[in-house]
């Protein structure tokens, strides 16, 4: 079984999708579209910068989505690989979830770009710049990085952010708590503590006004069919219901990204090969919780056809 699988943020870089977009006419059409579902030119903010207009939540999130599905459309339309014949199931990294949607028929293109760009803007907004911090904490499993949170929380929110793979979780809450954190890792038998360059403390319930938001904002644009099932971010289970799903999204704004569950899960229903579509970030992951399944990264034309040229 295969399934295909989404970058989250972080995996902007200026430059992004260039390459696609002069070699394909496929991956030009996807950008110019959302373009204007955007009323922004973000394929010029992707191919030439600055870093730091792109690295905008609100830029990023819609960026890494179109990059992502940039590539997808190349697969299919240059070298004839269907999504939903090729794969089994579909998950992304927190706004890789989205993307993943959109990759499924669940949001059409346009919607995937709106949304984004909102729960970028929103997220941003729910917590003034300075008071919110997010770590990543290497060397500590889910275990030790509870402890660790609970630890220097001292009265303030310091949570779990993101379960990423055996070795690596993030934590995120009031920059207080999380700097605390970082102090004290080695006490929790933790290898090192790095504060992330980020703009707000996402997933942790200091997101409750972006979720609030995105409420409304799905309840406007709900997802439809799931053309293949999803792994959801807080459940790190199946879904094929779009009712569900749609209170699934609304939810993980505050919840954790129980990534590293999400990859056992599948790969323990029958997943042996993980196909990540538009960046180079979740594939190390999975080998690390998913040791003997294969992984692929596709990002560059070069990729694409590798891939073809082995499956079809």
């Amino acid at each position: 079984m295969r399934a295909f699988v989404f970058p989250g943020q972080g995996s902007q870089k200026v430059g992004m999708g260039t390459e696609l977009a002069e070699a394909s006419a496929a991956a030009r059409a996807v950008f110019e579209e959302v373009d204007e579902a955007l009323s922004l030119n973000l394929s010029a903010i992707m191919a030439e910068g600055p870093a730091d207009a792109l690295t905008l939540t609100e830029n990023a999130q819609p960026a890494i989505m179109a990059n992502a599905i940039a590539t997808l459309r190349v697969l299919e339309t240059e070298f004839g690989v269907s999504l939903t014949e090729a794969g089994d199931c579909v998950a992304g990294h927190s706004l890789g979830e989205y993307t993943a949607l959109c990759a499924i028929g669940a949001f059409s293109l346009a919607d995937t770009a709106r949304l984004l760009k909102l729960r970028g803007s929103a997220m941003q907004a729910a917590v003034p710049v300075g008071e919110g911090a997010m770590a990543a904490l290497l060397g500590a499993d889910i275990e030790k990085a509870s402890a660790l949170a609970a630890a220097a929380a001292d009265g303030e929110v310091c949570e779990i952010a993101n379960d990423n793979d055996p070795g690596q979780v993030v934590i995120s809450g009031q920059k207080g708590a999380v700097e605390r954190a970082v102090s004290m890792v080695k006490d929790h038998g933790i290898k090192r503590g790095v504060l992330l360059p980020v703009s707000a403390p996402f997933h942790c319930s200091m997101m409750q006004p972006a979720a609030d938001r995105m409420a409304e904002a799905l309840a406007a644009t709900p997802p439809g069919a799931l053309a293949l099932p999803l792994y959801a971010n807080v459940t790190a289970s199946k879904v094929t219901d779009p009712a569900e799903e749609q209170k699934l999204l609304v939810e993980q704004v505050t919840g954790r990204v129980r990534w590293r569950e999400s990859v056992a899960q599948m790969h323990s229903d029958g997943v042996n090969e993980f196909v990540e579509l538009g960046g180079k970030v979740l594939a190390p992951m999975i080998r690390k919780i998913a040791g003997e399944a294969e992984t692929a990264s596709l990002v560059t034309m070069e990729d694409l056809e590798g891939f073809a040229k082995e499956h079809t």
